[in-house]
């Protein structure tokens, strides 16, 4: 009987410089409640993994890059950034092991760059069965400002990534605990 093993030694990864990963992306213009929910099932090598959000402060630009529509770089002057310094946007993941881990961040960086906000690590222990694989994970996660007080606006939002802790391929936003 032949075994099934997933060997991740030697991962060669390699990643795009383009502004977006998708066709087109998500730009918030003026919204009361924001609310980004999702969910992965994978089986993850054994290791600790950090989650972030991709996200662009700053209104499309109408260039194209091969075929893509970005986020452009101008810097804040008109670009319909508001209502992000009024409170903080919280972020939350949880394991289907019982890890929780939650953050919040005023989301007032510098407009016209991506950057990754950090929403929180997990860990995923070896598959004793599974000759020390990692072990099937289910990860929610969400992003939430509800506080219809005021309006926000201004933001691109890409994509949600989970990279092994400490892995740093653009620029990353740590969220105050």
């Amino acid at each position: 009987q032949k075994e099934k093993k997933d060997c991740y030694t030697n991962l060669n990864l390699s990643f795009s410089a383009r502004p977006c990963r998708f066709q087109s992306v998500a730009y918030l213009q003026q919204i009361w409640w924001f609310e980004v929910v999702g969910e992965i099932d994978f089986r993850f090598p054994a290791g600790t993994y950090s989650l972030y959000f991709r996200l662009h402060l700053g209104k499309p630009s109408s260039s194209r890059h091969a075929g893509r529509r970005g986020c452009g770089s101008e810097k804040n002057a008109g670009s319909g950034i508001h209502g992000w310094d009024r409170k903080p946007v919280r972020f939350q993941l949880s394991t289907s092991d019982g890890q929780n881990a939650v953050s919040q961040r005023y989301l007032d960086d510098e407009p016209g760059s991506w950057a990754l906000y950090h929403a929180g690590d997990f860990v995923v222990a070896p598959d004793t069965e599974e000759h020390g694989q990692g072990r099937p994970v289910r990860v929610k996660f969400s992003m939430a400002q509800i506080d219809c007080t005021h309006t926000k606006g201004g933001l691109c939002v890409d994509s949600v990534l989970v990279y092994p802790r400490g892995f740093r391929t653009e620029r990353v936003v740590d969220a105050q605990r």
